[in-house]
């Protein structure tokens, strides 16, 4: 292609078309700052010097002189509501509310806000029928899982379970565990009333939405256990094996007892040595060591914990050794081993513990629900030092 001289003229008028639009533009930006209030400015100030409160106080007062900066509002009563101060957000999500010249889009977007705050300061009717009103808006899905929050805090299982099935056919994602959970807690206050007949139901109903749910499986056997019906609990805990093996150390005491109570103690020893060969666990193995030490001796004992030390060395397993080794120790000798054991044991109780993997909460005992971010099965039932995670 070959230059050209009128080729040249393009140049100074791409240019001359630039300098135009961009004095327009600075025109524009100072016709609108013009009529923004000095303390609109002195806010934006505040917030970069990091000084909020006194930020929220200038932009309070922008939205005093002029009521007509709808998005202030809507960012103000969300700070307040973030830093708990839940009555101003209140107050300034209600005013937006109650405004006549609000358009359809803002009001929903206002009436979503007040009902997170009424969720916030506690006031859970409220909230609720407020978030019952975004069905078929764009904040329906919010709603949804603001409502299944609120369901779960007033312990409400039943509409938990309505709005998860809502949930799921809005968002397309599954939230069968958290039914199955719910059908299990609906099942835990059938069992404190004594309405067996019902839990049964209710545990059922878990494993129809979702075959692999433990917990249900346990609370079953645990039913048919009560009643006296010890070899059918041992059929249904067994099944846990295909559900999730590493869940077999929370039934490993429970299915002892079974067969203990129907006289085959030795024949449910081997269950649980099949189950210590094919999963490790320390919880297993400590119950597995507490029934050989009763049936074989202290001897018998230390050899099962030293194998299991071979095959899986653990802080949690040397402090278990040092135990059986001191069964064996004369009186006269104990001293060294109990000092090692001493020293051994403090440094394993952080190791003793169950993690949750959604917040890293630690705790002695396992939790199906954290108490700390309220996950559902979060927990894994392997102790700390089993599961590799972060200490």
């Amino acid at each position: 292609m070959e230059f050209q001289l009128w080729m040249l003229l393009i140049f100074p008028l791409f240019f001359g078309m630039g300098w135009l639009a961009a004095r327009i533009d600075i025109k524009e930006l100072l016709s609108e700052s013009s009529v923004l209030p000095n303390s609109y400015f002195q806010g934006l100030n505040f917030l970069l010097n990091e000084q909020q409160d006194k930020a929220i106080e200038a932009f309070i007062e922008v939205v005093k002189v002029d009521p007509q900066t709808v998005e202030l509002h809507f960012a103000l009563g969300s700070l307040f509501r973030r830093r708990g101060e839940v009555d101003r957000a209140l107050r300034m999500h209600h005013n937006l509310v109650d405004r006549a010249d609000l358009d359809d889009d803002k009001r929903q977007q206002a009436i979503f806000e007040l009902a997170q705050d009424y969720l916030k300061a506690g006031i859970l009717d409220r909230a609720e029928s407020l978030f019952s009103e975004m069905e078929g808006t764009i904040y329906a899905k919010q709603s949804l899982e603001f409502l299944l929050e609120l369901f779960q805090k007033e312990h409400d299982w039943l509409k938990a379970i309505e709005v998860s099935q809502r949930l799921a056919k809005l968002s397309g994602q599954s939230y069968d565990k958290q039914a199955a959970f719910f059908y299990c807690e609906l099942a835990s206050q059938e069992i404190a009333a004594v309405n067996f007949a019902a839990a049964r139901e209710y545990l059922q109903q878990a494993l129809r939405v979702d075959p692999n749910a433990v917990r249900a499986t346990m609370m079953l056997g645990d039913l048919h256990a009560s009643e006296g019906k010890h070899a059918e609990a041992i059929d249904i805990w067994k099944g846990i094996e295909t559900q999730d093996a590493q869940y077999l150390p929370l039934v490993a005491e429970r299915l002892l007892d079974a067969y203990c109570s129907l006289n085959r103690e030795a024949d449910g020893m081997a269950l649980l040595r099949e189950y210590l060969g094919k999963y490790h666990s320390l919880d297993l193995m400590n119950v597995v060591f507490a029934g050989v030490l009763k049936n074989e001796g202290s001897a018998a004992a230390y050899q099962l914990v030293r194998d299991e030390l071979e095959r899986n060395p653990t802080l949690l397993g040397l402090d278990k050794l040092l135990e059986a080794r001191l069964l064996e120790i004369p009186g006269n000798m104990r001293a060294d081993v109990e000092l090692v054991k001493d020293l051994v044991h403090k440094r394993t109780r952080n190791l003793a513990t169950y993690q949750c993997a959604h917040c890293g909460f630690k705790a002695r005992q396992f939790y199906w629900h954290c108490p700390a971010c309220h996950a559902w099965g979060s927990y894994s039932p392997r102790r700390g030092e089993e599961t590799g995670m972060p200490l």
